[in-house]
């Protein structure tokens, strides 16, 4: 779609966040919550919803929720009720799913985002507990839709945004600033692929300098950070094509078809009362004490904010590094165990946010998927920090770590990488290259100090990058002077 002529419009977009909660069960059951078990292997009959079973709420879904309402400074209710959304879909064996409209759990909060350098706050409206439904399988059988009940009943937690996002960058920074809190807070995975974490848009334009928002669009089940920024950009476009050309925007739910790049319709938007919520008769209202909420408030992990400064102070990095390595709970806990190992911790994260991050870019793994262990680094780092091995050589070593099953150690020794610090051994390789090349040895006595580098490049040529430099210099400057 080209983009369209006019600038006077601006976008308007809130994000409904839908994040799996790190359970052991699920929300209202004892069934397992498990990511790629067989079908229909985990719905109990209480998930199914058959007669005389009753839900009984799974605590540590409660906790969880409260954890996260802690980190973003938000409300906490004190009396939490539960309500049935009813809707017929064949994966929602029920006929209707237990979620919450008035006193969610969690009310109103914020968090910083930065977005290309800029920082803003985004408000956050509300985030409430309710389960999922099943899976609609359309591809296994000709002509059939299967349905894998595995997933209903399984915890989640909707964190709905206000509309303050104003371009699709900073819905993707938002959505990873929220992946980040719950990865860090350990109430869930965030695994995107496999529905951990899924997001819904509300998209709508409206002129610059106007308060009052337009009609908005709802596009549905988002599942990664590069579809979200392509959505909504599309969506944008779109709607301000059919603005422009004199149509009024539709309010409507539309599914993104990430291979055509496009978003379509899929039904009419519905409205709170196209669902006839009521109270859950099943469960009381829960409540929720100032004392448990303190509690869980001390017992909160250190968060990336936290992190990030903590990591400056303690291990005198720059914040850009800082803000590397703690872009995910893994690659913080991976930095850090080696940080705990080596001497020099500043080269170790300049290390890993340079070499070690390009050989994973290029490889398109994140940090869970990588061949190179945190104790592959550390013994990296070591060789490094005792001269037995140069950069040049530390390079090669991570690239053969990456391709084969080797330790550090047996990558030296097989690819001759040992560094050469013995002063006789260098003086000889020197005097031997002084003597091959008159010429440039004259040339730098007479005044062109560039040749310097010249020497070195031929003993490192000769060394294959073993020899090391401080030793080669030391020696050179006072051989090429004579």
């Amino acid at each position: 779609m080209s983009n369209p002529k006019s600038n006077l419009w601006e976008s308007v977009i809130g994000l409904e966040i839908h994040v799996q909660l790190a359970t052991q069960s699920k929300i209202f059951s004892s069934s397992p919550s498990k990511f790629g078990v067989e079908q229909n292997t985990q719905a109990s009959i209480i998930d199914l919803g058959l007669p005389g079973v009753l839900p009984v709420i799974n605590k540590k879904a409660i906790e969880m929720a409260v954890k996260f309402g802690c980190s973003i400074n938000a409300e906490i209710t004190k009396k939490a009720i539960f309500a049935r959304k009813n809707y017929f879909y064949p994966d929602l064996p029920k006929g209707y799913q237990i979620s919450q409209l008035d006193n969610p759990i969690v009310g109103k909060g914020s968090v910083m985002i930065d977005c290309e350098g800029d920082e803003k706050e985004i408000g956050i409206t509300r985030a409430h507990l309710e389960e999922d439904a099943g899976k609609s399988i359309h591809d296994k059988y000709e002509s059939f839709t299967a349905i894998d009940l595995n997933r209903a009943g399984t915890p989640l937690l909707e964190i709905v945004s206000e509309p303050d996002l104003r371009s699709s960058k900073e819905a993707v920074s938002y959505l990873k600033k929220i992946h980040s809190i719950v990865t860090f807070l350990g109430i869930s995975d965030g695994d995107m692929s496999q529905g951990s974490l899924r997001c819904d848009a509300n998209v709508s334009i409206r002129k610059k300098g106007e308060e009052k928002f337009g009609n908005r669009t709802e596009i549905k089940n988002i599942n990664s950070f590069k579809f979200v920024e392509k959505a909504i950009e599309y969506e944008i476009k779109r709607q301000t094509k059919v603005v422009e050309s004199g149509e009024e925007i539709i309010q409507e739910t539309r599914l993104y078809d990430s291979n055509k790049n496009e978003t379509r319709s899929m039904r009419s938007k519905e409205h709170a009362n196209d669902y006839r919520y009521f109270p859950e008769p099943d469960l009381i209202p829960l409540k929720i004490s100032s004392e448990y909420i303190q509690s869980v408030k001390e017992k909160l992990p250190e968060l990336p904010e936290q992190k990030i400064k903590r990591f400056c102070s303690d291990y005198l990095i720059n914040e850009y590094e800082s803000k590397i390595l703690n872009s995910s709970r893994e690659m913080s806990v991976f930095f850090e165990t080696i940080a705990k190992s080596v001497k020099d911790v500043k080269t170790a994260a300049k290390w890993i946010v340079g070499d070690f991050l390009a050989i994973l870019n290029k490889n398109n793994k994140n940090i869970s998927e990588s061949n190179i262990s945190s104790e592959d680094l550390i013994d990296l780092f070591k060789n490094l920090e005792e001269n037995n091995i140069s950069n040049p050589a530390a390079k090669k070593i991570l690239e053969v770590l990456w391709d084969q099953d080797l330790t550090v150690q047996e990558i030296i020794k097989k690819e001759n990488l040992e560094q050469i610090s013995n002063e006789d051994e260098l003086l000889k390789i020197i005097m031997k290259i002084i003597e091959e090349n008159p010429k440039q040895h004259n040339q730098y006595k007479s005044g062109k100090d560039k040749l310097f580098g010249f020497f070195v490049g031929q003993v490192m040529k000769e060394t294959q990058g073993s020899a090391d430099p401080k030793v080669v210099n030391e020696i050179l400057r006072k051989e090429l002077n004579q």
